[in-house]
């Protein structure tokens, strides 16, 4: 008997060719990733991941941000790749942007300061957690995505593009679409260096 979660966590990968041919509605591609968000958990039910989505030429916006701030730190000789890299999520049919809410970390952290110095590592975790559920609920859907991380050098211009709060920091890119190409083969290491079972 397979476990369905496992099933859909193995369609869950890392995938570069984007395209814009999504069938399934955006109201129903953002109610997906809402879930997804809302259902992942976070320390003390803390909530600090936010999480903006945006198609067409908002989508796009992100990534010439991306590409216009690459190509003033990367040396000319190698732009071009780059270019070609940031293209690639351009030609996706969104991006969602993850951020974490910082007023709520440092109200637990004053709260609570005896764990003060964990807050901002279990926010991470939440982080991770939901981009991994809204990754394999989109994986579900046939919908492919990829990671990326451009933060902090995107941070100012974003949250000027987008008007958003200043407590909220950035901490991921993710282009979605049509799947164009499949991902390679994933490699894993072996199980004796991964796991320690006790009985």
């Amino acid at each position: 008997m397979t476990n369905p979660v496992n099933e859909n966590l193995k369609k869950r990968r890392s995938i570069y060719a984007l395209g814009k041919n999504v069938t399934l509605p955006k109201e129903k591609i953002v109610e997906t990733i809402e879930e997804a968000v809302r259902q992942s958990p976070t320390a003390f039910n803390s909530q600090t991941v936010r999480a903006v989505i945006l198609f067409g030429e908002n989508s796009d916006k992100v990534w010439d941000i991306v590409e216009e701030t690459l190509q003033a730190v990367v040396p000319a000789e190698s732009f071009a790749k780059t270019k070609e890299k940031i293209a690639s999520f351009r030609a996706g049919f969104g991006t969602i942007l993850y951020f974490t809410d910082e007023n709520i970390v440092h109200g637990l952290e004053k709260d609570f300061p005896l764990y003060a110095k964990n807050f901002a590592n279990w926010a991470e975790q939440g982080l991770g957690g939901a981009q991994q559920a809204v990754w394999t609920a989109l994986a579900a859907e046939g919908i492919g995505a990829s990671l990326q991380h451009y933060n902090p050098l995107i941070d100012e211009k974003i949250t000027s593009a987008f008007d958003l709060p200043k407590n909220w920091v950035l901490r991921a890119q993710m282009p979605f679409g049509s799947i164009e190409a499949p991902a390679g083969k994933k490699e894993f290491m072996p199980d004796a260096e991964r796991f320690r079972v006790f009985d």
